[in-house]
């Protein structure tokens, strides 16, 4: 998919917040609640919140995603804008700040929100 020239990979899989809530083993309250402060991503896809599946794959992406979601939110990004930045591809890091977040450059993803803050 091609966003504003720029292009940008879908997330190979998205989950319902029915599903989010069942990978992190947390009420569909819960994670309503995250989604509101801020700290996890659902956006509207044919008429159904979602969101996708490698943002909530394990600890590290977990550990992470608040932070640059915050920064981003800080910068005037909407939802749909945190979420075409996170999945844009990088050749420097390679790939997309989205997979970057599940390895080793999850903090080299994190300096680069700071950076689309100014």
């Amino acid at each position: 998919m091609t966003w504003q020239g720029v292009n940008v990979t879908e997330s190979a899989q998205w989950l319902t917040l029915p599903d989010v809530a069942e990978r992190l083993d947390l009420s569909i309250i819960k994670v309503n609640q995250l989604i509101k402060d801020g700290l996890l991503l659902a956006v509207s896809r044919n008429g159904v919140r979602q969101g996708p599946a490698e943002l909530v794959a394990n600890d590290t992406v977990l550990k992470h995603l608040p932070g640059i979601l915050t920064l981003l939110h800080d910068a005037g990004f909407n939802d749909e804008e945190a979420l075409r930045w996170l999945y844009t591809e990088d050749d420097t890091l390679p790939g997309t700040p989205a997979a970057a977040l599940g390895g080793d450059k999850a903090r080299e993803v994190k300096r680069r929100a700071q950076a689309v803050a100014f």
